[in-house]
């Protein structure tokens, strides 16, 4: 193959590969279970599923496993629990192969006219329930099991939306209260979303205030990191392998990353979402793509609907794709360099060559 034919080829690689990585389409997963309206969801790297809880008003004590193709299969269904039960958050154990679930009950009189609140752990292998720890508060009325994380331990953190405080769950199913920091109580009550980072803290959002605190797991100690602009309606949370958080909202999911340690942090971009659908959750699925569940929740809350089909929808941020793209033309361009300065010196050699030989 001659040295034009090679170059052209290159060049014609180069050009459609392109528009082909800087261009892939998110990736959509609908899929179908009767009534679900589900608030919460994540990725199982051991399975390759998503799975998802089941909501209160239509009597779901369901967890599904949804694959990325949409095809749904029953992965556990818990008819111990209250029928008015709602899986708020969801959690894998991988170092235990478990699936760690918050549990609300809202009041309903006179059978039970309090709220009730557990956390609930799954062996992944049987899909047995190992225990069901009762969370309770002071001010029990006001207790809201919402979200939960894990932590490499298996200990459990789960948030109490109503009262500011953060449980905390050994592997045991053992009950102790981790957090009740003025740092909450400074502000309106609505801790929501809770993750634990690779660095060994804990990341929480308050819906009511867009704040973002870091908690020590240790003591329980906690502060709110300086951000750019505050995180409407904060929600679901998440991080990633290399530590960028992802924050979802009723309208946006944010995208947030720290230089110091989460001392302050900065959103470096925000992606609308499609608010009638309602977004109450994010995942981190397979390399490191982020994941939004789109389950309908305020039309399900309203008791009379009906409703087959919920959707998983990958969100990428734009600002991450610029960049990939400008490393993309970065390389090409010095792939072409070394061709043509390769080119240049075998070029030069064959000259050097035909001389010898002349």
């Amino acid at each position: 193959m001659n040295f034009s034919l090679f170059s052209t080829l290159f060049l014609f690689i180069t050009t459609i590969s392109i528009p082909t990585v800087a261009g892939t389409k998110p990736h959509v997963i609908n899929f179908r279970s009767p009534n679900l309206y589900p608030k919460s969801f994540t990725w199982d790297p051991k399975s390759q599923h998503f799975i998802v809880g089941g909501s209160t008003r239509h009597h779901h004590q369901n967890l599904i496993s949804v694959s990325d193709a949409g095809v749904v299969h029953t992965l556990i269904t818990d008819a111990t629990l209250p029928p008015n039960s709602s899986f708020h958050g969801l959690a894998i154990d991988r170092q235990n192969n478990r699936l760690l679930a918050s549990i609300h009950c809202p009041p309903s009189p006179p059978e039970f006219p309090a709220p009730l609140n557990f956390l609930a752990s799954y062996n992944l292998q049987s899909n047995r329930r190992l225990f069901l720890t009762s969370l309770s508060d002071e001010s029990h009325l006001l207790a809201f099991a919402n979200d939960v994380a894990v932590d490499y331990y298996g200990n459990a953190y789960v948030t109490n939306s109503g009262a500011d405080v953060i449980w905390k769950v050994d592997i045991n199913g053992d009950v102790s209260i981790l957090s009740q920091s003025k740092a909450f109580t400074a502000a309106k009550r609505g801790l929501n979303g809770i993750v634990h980072s690779s660095r060994g803290s804990l990341f929480v959002g308050q819906s009511n205030t867009g704040k973002l605190f870091k908690v020590d797991v240790d003591d329980g100690t906690a502060r709110a990191v300086t951000l750019n602009k505050d995180l409407t309606a904060a929600d679901g949370i998440a991080v990633r392998d290399d530590g960028v958080l992802l924050v979802v909202g009723k309208r946006t999911l944010y995208f947030l990353r720290s230089n110091d340690g989460w001392g302050a942090g900065v959103v470096f971009d925000e992606i609308a979402l499609d608010t009638r659908r309602f977004a109450t959750a994010v995942t981190v699925g397979d390399q490191k793509r982020a994941y939004v569940l789109y389950g309908h929740v305020t039309e399900g809350m309203n008791g009379n609907a009906e409703r087959d089909e919920f959707s998983i929808v990958e969100v990428k941020s734009n600002e991450e794709s610029e960049e990939e793209s400008i490393w993309l033309y970065v390389f090409i361009g010095l792939g072409l360099t070394i061709f043509f300065f390769w080119r240049f010196q075998m070029h030069r050699l064959v000259e050097r060559l035909n001389k010898k030989t002349v």
